[in-house]
């Protein structure tokens, strides 16, 4: 049996074709997948680049177990891929790729979803804001931290 979840760190350029390539399965009709990218703006400051640290043993394993959660609530039969980046990004940078493959589409739409916000909320990823006026600042990078969307 081929294995179904990949989990990993990466200092390099993440890859969306990568991730695809990877959920990609004969009997599969959905692909699904988010990808975060560093946005010039957070909160009302103008972002020039995003700082990533990550505790990668200890982010692998919250990645493993939320892909096996996942696949218990959405389907054994589901491909999981979670990647995030460490290191330094400018704006449009790739941060984190979550991509789903399954039978159909409610699942992988459903998988998806669940990854990237339980990552946000669980995983052990700092994220460092750099400001075009020269100043950074260290911000929580999860969904429940007040952030206005906007």
């Amino acid at each position: 049996m081929t294995q179904s979840i990949y989990t990993g760190i990466s200092e390099e350029a993440l890859s969306i074709q990568k991730a695809a390539d990877f959920v990609d399965a004969a009997e599969n009709g959905a692909l699904n997948m988010f990808v975060g990218k560093v946005r010039n703006h957070n909160m009302g400051k103008a972002v020039n680049a995003v700082s990533y640290d990550v505790f990668a043993p200890l982010a692998c394993n919250v990645f493993q177990e939320i892909c096996t959660e996942a696949k218990a609530q959405f389907g054994e039969r589901l491909r999981l891929y979670i990647e995030h980046y460490k290191g330094k990004l400018e704006i449009g940078g790739i941060s984190v790729i979550i991509a789903v493959g399954s039978p159909h589409r409610d699942e992988s739409f459903q998988a998806c979803r669940y990854l990237i916000e339980q990552l946000k909320i669980r995983a052990p990823v700092w994220k460092q804001e750099h400001y075009m006026d020269g100043d950074s600042e260290w911000v929580k990078g999860h969904a429940l931290c007040g952030h206005h969307h906007g």
